[in-house]
């Protein structure tokens, strides 16, 4: 489980890095509510996009985003509605991404726009 942890983590951090060098400005990490959780919020061209994070060494159980399932992104489709009106946000366009983060001897990531919508 620690291990798993720290996967996250890393991959969490190598995905910020991707983001900024894309010309997104970071918002909140890791955004907790009572419903889920948002691992990144982000914003680039008046486009507020909440992005969930996946970190994986190989693809043995399938690729990282299909363990984003219907019930995962209601979760965030949820939490990202309490952050907007949290935030009082309402003016933005809004999207939902997925970042694959490949752990392997060369780092690779996958970003993935409008992975979902509600």
């Amino acid at each position: 489980m620690v291990n798993n942890l720290k996967k996250g983590i890393f991959g969490e951090n190598e995905a910020v890095k991707y983001l900024v060098s894309q010309g997104y400005r970071i918002l909140d990490r890791n955004y907790r509510t009572k419903v889920g959780e948002i691992d990144i919020i982000a914003i680039k061209s008046h486009i507020l996009v909440f992005i969930e994070v996946k970190a994986r060494t190989s693809t043995s159980y399938g690729y990282p985003y299909e363990a984003v399932n219907w019930k995962k992104q209601e979760k965030i489709y949820k939490s990202s509605l309490i952050y907007i009106k949290h935030k009082s946000m309402n003016n933005y366009q809004i999207r939902y991404d997925i970042i694959e983060v490949y752990l392997r001897k060369k780092l690779k990531i996958n970003h993935i726009e409008n992975a979902f919508c509600m």
